[in-house]
């Protein structure tokens, strides 16, 4: 392997997890390494004085340029805008060795994400998760200290707003999803109910593809009533598979070898704030 070719392949997690955090797609963020790679490849050596801050800045505005792009066709997507699920069974792609936090990579994250501006949404993964410092970010952004130290800070005030106050441990989670699995199971309304916030909300994404609800579905009685009728109606056929999706419990289901929904929770310690179901057939592809 020419060094080349290796001083990529060694940043190329942190870029993935740059390209995937930004995009919310696996596809896209491949498109984009892709496109970077090329772009390494032809690069004067001269001129890239450390190549991990010329690849994270060339990744980065890459993405910046694709949503850019693709920001009328998400807007008009058709119902629930959710990003395509990273199925956790070895890594995720990692953020900083120092912020390797499960939230960094959620599916309520990133939700939350979508709703910034690119430049919005670069500043604050470079800062927060990342670790980057202002320079750092104002140099991969061309904008002024003082203008990102502003992003970052617009962008935390909508991520802190839709945060969920307690993170639960590994094992408090997987508990929440096996009592949510088996009350579904017994159609057990009364145990259902017991399970969900006061908040809670349930965000289907079928890209208008296969028949799935188009508006975020609120409050625990609503919810309950639609886990027990979803799984009384479709989910009991399937094959279910307890997996981590974006570094939160969930279930892969497949019909057969195809999967067709994948079901993520956000939880505290002790009840369900949020109910993610991914049912888009192009977003479900290779897993």
């Amino acid at each position: 392997m020419d060094s080349i070719t290796a001083t990529f392949q060694q940043h190329r997690p942190r870029l993935m997890g740059v390209a995937y955090r930004m995009l919310g797609s696996r596809a896209d963020a491949e498109d984009v390494l892709q496109d970077a790679w090329l772009r390494w490849q032809q690069a004067d050596p001269d001129r890239v004085h450390t190549a991990e801050a010329w690849l994270v800045t060339t990744v980065t505005r890459l993405c910046v340029d694709r949503l850019r792009a693709v920001r009328h066709e998400r807007e008009h997507y058709s119902g629930a805008w959710l990003p395509e699920p990273w199925i956790v069974e070895a890594t995720a792609p990692p953020a900083d060795a120092r912020a390797e936090l499960a939230s960094d990579l959620s599916m309520a994250l990133l939700v939350v994400l979508e709703r910034l501006s690119p430049d919005e949404r670069a500043a604050f993964l470079l800062h927060d998760v990342f670790d980057s410092d202002y320079s750092e970010v104002a140099a991969v952004l061309d904008r002024s200290q003082a203008a990102c130290r502003q992003l970052v800070h617009r962008a935390r005030a909508q991520v802190r707003k839709n945060q969920v106050r307690f993170t639960p441990t590994p094992d408090a989670a997987s508990a929440l999803l096996h009592r949510f699995v088996n009350a579904m199971r017994a159609q057990d309304h009364v145990a259902m109910l017991s399970l969900f916030a006061q908040d809670a909300t349930w965000t289907p994404d079928g890209g208008g593809k296969v028949p799935a609800a188009t508006k975020v579905l609120r409050g625990p009685r609503a919810l309950s009533r639609l886990a027990l009728a979803v799984w009384r109606l479709h989910l009991q056929h399937l094959t279910a598979c307890e997996v981590q999706i974006n570094g939160a419990p969930g279930l892969l289901l497949r019909e057969g070898s195809v999967p067709r929904l994948a079901l993520a929770l956000q939880t505290d310690e002790t009840h369900i704030h949020g109910i993610y179901t991914v049912l888009n057939p192009d977003k479900l592809r290779g897993l």
